[in-house]
């Protein structure tokens, strides 16, 4: 005697929610990559999700580099970020710019600028007059 064969395709499937996972705000630089300016506070286990997915997202668009900006009061997602391949580009006294290289290319993100340089020049005329020039001495009139 043989068994009954039955068919479980007509049996519910049990569904398992799917979590979909949000991205992080970026804007566009002029140079093939993002800026993101993380303002809003929120944990670590919340952060590091959508920077994964956000990073997904921008490998697939071809994004080069990835600049995120972290205000200081946001100081508990640089440790995160850093785990994620992230490195320190620069500081100021209210916030940490963070660079990711995205292509397997060698990394063209430029270093931070460490100082300014300043032009100015005098200008004398035949009678011996001088006329300043260099930011800020401009007059249009």
């Amino acid at each position: 005697m043989s068994s009954p064969i039955t068919s479980t395709s007509s049996l519910p499937i049990r569904e398992q929610p799917i979590q979909q996972v949000g991205l992080l705000k970026a804007v566009e630089d002029s140079y093939g990559g993002v800026k993101v300016d993380v303002e809003e506070p929120m944990d670590s286990d919340v952060y590091v999700p959508l920077l994964r997915a956000s990073m997904s997202q921008w490998r697939q668009q071809g994004v080069k580099g990835v600049w995120i900006k972290l205000p200081i009061k946001l100081a508990n997602l640089v440790e995160p970020t850093v785990k994620e391949g992230f490195r320190y580009h620069h500081a100021e006294s209210d916030y940490l710019m963070l660079v990711y290289w995205i292509p397997e290319t060698p990394d063209t993100l430029p270093a931070n600028a460490s100082h300014t340089v300043g032009i100015g020049a005098f200008v004398m005329n035949d009678n011996r007059e001088t006329f300043p020039s260099g930011p800020g001495y401009y007059n249009n009139s």
